[in-house]
C-alpha cells in the first residue's frame, strides 16, 4: 500500500512539472506578463513623444510662425528691423552708494 501512494505523489509531481516549470508554465507566463507590462510602458511614452513630433511637423507645414520661433531658438536668427539684447545669467547691477549722514547731527 506504501508503494502506491509513493506512485500516486511521483505522478502528480510529474503531471505538476510541466504546469510550473515547463515550457508555457505558470513562471514562464508571470515573466512575459512582466515584459508585456515593461513594453507597453514604454509605448506608452513613444506613443506621446511621436504626438509631439507630429504637432510639429502640422506646425511646421501650416503656418510660418512655427518656422520664425525655430530659426530664433535654434540658430539665434533675428530679423532686420529687431533689437537683439543678450542678458547674462549671475550677473548684477552694481548696488547704488549709500548716503553718509550729514555731518554735525546727532543720531
Amino acid at each position: 500500500m506504501r508503494w502506491l501512494a509513493l506512485v500516486f505523489v511521483a505522478l502528480i509531481v510529474g503531471l505538476q512539472y510541466p504546469m510550473w516549470l515547463g515550457k508555457g508554465g505558470w513562471l514562464q507566463v508571470r515573466e512575459t506578463d512582466r515584459q508585456l507590462a515593461l513594453q507597453r510602458e514604454t509605448n506608452l511614452g513613444l506613443k506621446a513623444r511621436n504626438a509631439a513630433l507630429d504637432a510639429d511637423v502640422r506646425d511646421l507645414k501650416t503656418g510660418s510662425e512655427a518656422i520664425e520661433e525655430r530659426a530664433r531658438a535654434e540658430l539665434g536668427m533675428i530679423r532686420s528691423d529687431e533689437v537683439f539684447f543678450q542678458l547674462q545669467r549671475g550677473a548684477t547691477l552694481p548696488a547704488p552708494a549709500a548716503k553718509a549722514p550729514p555731518r554735525g547731527t546727532a543720531r
